[in-house]
């Protein structure tokens, strides 16, 4: 593991498997200079242990990046299950799961991910006191990655396009979960045009109908000629075969880990894109697990969330001044913010 291209000083991995319950499972802490490690757990159908690795190391990682840049108190995890959540998950596989999380005491908090969902934290609680949503204001749904997403795209519209507001502005949004279909409802809302493709026929549908959206097929999504390319789904889309494709001035979204390796950051600037770190664009959710100890009104939360169109301005403002992309801004910031809190 420690020869793996995506380990990075990781404090703690944690493999785990109990068959009678169906569980084969990773927990990665990446960085607690910080604080405690804060991450979800994603239930996935991985073809293998390797890609199951693989993602919870990059995934991590992210996390601690996401805190730092955001200035918050705590460092970066995350878990992954290897399995079906529409088959193979039950009550004992996520009391299980607790019970994992409640071994590494305290050192990571768990939070809900691709795959699982508010009450699935709940079952884990019976076994662990580490979890995210823990108030009853914090199990009530609200989009806040969606939100931060909206607030670092309008931001970056405004620096990048010139843009006072984002009415006619044409954005073309991959993937339509958790994440990408609210951020559709928020930019209709404001006037933007849409254009979307997912896998699920469903959701397209329900694109279509809810903010009168245009559809194209997956494959076709990265040759759009809009305003902003908007990853929300899968990571390592941007890459040697679509970034030569894109028509868009900004890629902006809410997937993780949208470069398939750091290179794809110099290739999208050599193309005339500016690219919003996802860890900054998507970090509504670790500042909403936060604003849960101090205030975890809606209200409350999505100002909170809010600020991330503050640090886009200013990671954006710095990277023009440097001559550098804004991922290696931020990037930098994020480095100083963790070698500052080790003894």
């Amino acid at each position: 593991m420690f020869n793996h291209p995506e380990y990075d000083n990781h404090e703690r991995v944690a493999f785990c498997r109990e068959p009678e319950v169906g569980l084969t499972a990773i927990i990665a802490v990446h960085d607690t200079a910080l604080g405690p490690a804060f991450g979800g757990c994603r239930m996935w159908p991985y073809e293998d242990e390797g890609a199951a690795l693989t993602d919870v190391l990059r995934l991590s990682r992210g996390m601690t990046y996401k805190a730092a840049i955001c200035q918050l108190p705590y460092g970066g995890g995350k878990s992954v299950i290897i399995g079906d959540p529409q088959r193979d998950k039950t009550p004992d596989l996520l009391r299980a799961m607790g019970r994992l999380v409640e071994g590494l005491g305290g050192a990571y908090i768990i939070a809900d991910d691709v795959g699982t969902t508010l009450d699935d934290l709940a079952v884990m609680r019976r076994e662990t006191s580490h979890t995210a949503a823990t108030t009853a204001s914090a199990r009530e749904p609200l989009a806040v990655t969606a939100y931060g997403v909206l607030r670092a795209l309008e931001t970056a519209a405004e620096v990048e396009l010139g843009r006072s507001d984002l009415a006619g502005l044409t954005v073309a949004v991959q993937g339509l979960g958790n994440v990408g279909l609210p951020l559709c409802r928020y930019l209709r809302e404001r006037g933007a045009e849409l254009t979307v493709a997912d896998v699920d026929a469903d959701r397209v549908a329900t694109a279509e109908r809810e903010v009168q959206a245009t559809a194209v097929a997956p494959e076709a999504i990265y040759r759009q000629p809009v305003d902003v390319f908007a990853p929300c789904a899968l990571g390592g889309i941007l890459n040697d075969g679509t970034i030569p494709h894109l028509a868009a001035r900004i890629v902006c979204g809410g997937a993780n880990n949208q470069l398939l390796s750091p290179s794809h950051d110099a290739a999208l600037a050599a193309r005339g894109i500016v690219y919003v770190p996802d860890y900054l664009a998507n970090a509504g959710g670790v500042i909403d697990f936060h604003q849960e100890s101090i205030d975890d009104s809606a209200g409350a939360v999505l100002a909170a969330v809010a600020r991330i169109g503050d640090i886009t301005r200013d990671v954006l403002a710095q990277a023009s001044a440097a001559g550098e992309t804004p991922l290696a801004i931020a990037n930098r910031l994020v480095r100083r913010r963790l070698a500052a809190a080790r003894p």
